[in-house]
């Protein structure tokens, strides 16, 4: 678990599956995501099944994020090893984060995020985190900025375009 001002971040649990799916059902929630809400809370469940496989094998996943102040999970951000090749990468951590639309723009995703990035380096022991996202996607191009990230291009995921960015450790630390 770790815990910042606002936030309480731990793994997620089966008990937060209306409050992701309450997220996951808003189709502007998915608009960089494949255009794809949830239909049932069914696929909630093999959501939280697959990050708990994740847990088991990675040591790490996607977490959830809880407001201190009123106990609700207002979403999830974290770290994912992807083991597949993207981008021309394969075996590296990736940040992610998506919450619940009421709550854009109050900084959980920067708040987070930065917790996140520290346990990553201190506790992973990485030199280097990469992201990526649609390259529509605005919001979570200016959360990756204010992180530290570095944009390093453009690229095809998925028939989309999306910006990959980079972050390393002596930068993130120098901040």
């Amino acid at each position: 678990m770790i815990e910042t001002n606002r936030l309480i971040i731990r793994e997620l649990e089966f008990s937060d599956d209306k409050d992701l799916f309450e997220m996951d059902v808003d189709p502007e929630v998915h608009l960089f995501l494949g255009n794809s809400p949830v239909k049932a809370l069914s696929e909630i469940t093999a959501v939280i099944n697959m990050l708990k496989k994740q847990y088991d094998e990675n040591g790490i996943a996607r977490w959830a994020v809880v407001d201190k102040s009123t106990n609700e999970c207002i979403g999830w951000s974290g770290l994912k090893l992807f083991k597949e090749r993207i981008n021309n990468h394969e075996n590296f951590y990736e940040l992610g984060y998506r919450f619940k639309k009421k709550h854009w723009g109050k900084g959980f995703a920067t708040e987070s995020s930065e917790a996140i990035l520290k346990y990553g380096f201190e506790n992973l022991h990485v030199d280097k985190i990469f992201a990526y996202t649609d390259s529509k996607n605005l919001n979570s191009k200016k959360v990756l900025s204010k992180l530290g990230f570095e944009n390093k291009g453009t690229f095809d995921c998925d028939g989309e375009f999306c910006d990959w960015f980079e972050l390393e450790k002596s930068n993130f630390i120098a901040r």
